[in-house]
């Protein structure tokens, strides 16, 4: 198998339509998991069974593709509109932590870069989401 792709925060119809569109083998991953190492999750993925809509997140976690398959991963699902999505690729570190804890970890890295690209935004004298009061 050249890789898979796991889902945890998707509703069935995204799933559907991530299942008819991505190069690889997509697998839900169920709440039960929470406390699974990663690890375990990618080799059981074949045999897991239930939703992966049960976090308020959308979480893509690619495992073993190679760099133009990740690519091109990343850019059917932004082209199909799903909203925000966090992606993430396993690692040798990240095999070893407990989904919970990858997930937690991923949405901090979210936060930073998103509170990284706003201060840039700033920093060239874009407004960003909040009124200026100040002005009279």
């Amino acid at each position: 198998m050249k890789g898979k792709v796991l889902l945890v925060g998707f509703g069935p119809d995204e799933v559907g339509l991530l299942r008819d569109s991505l190069p690889v083998p997509v697998f839900e991953v169920p709440e039960y998991c929470r406390d699974w190492v990663v690890g375990e999750i990618v080799e059981k993925a074949e045999k897991l069974s239930g939703s992966c809509y049960w976090h308020l997140m959308r979480f893509l976690i690619m495992h073993g593709l190679d760099n133009e398959t990740l690519k091109e991963v990343i850019r059917s699902v932004k082209s199909l509109n799903l909203g925000r999505v966090i992606f993430a690729t396993t690692t040798e570190t990240s095999l070893t932590w407990k989904l919970e804890d990858l997930l937690n970890e991923l949405l901090a890295e979210d936060e930073y870069f998103r509170a990284m690209r706003w201060a840039r935004r700033e920093a060239r004298g874009r407004k960003g989401p909040f009124l200026d009061l100040e002005k009279g």
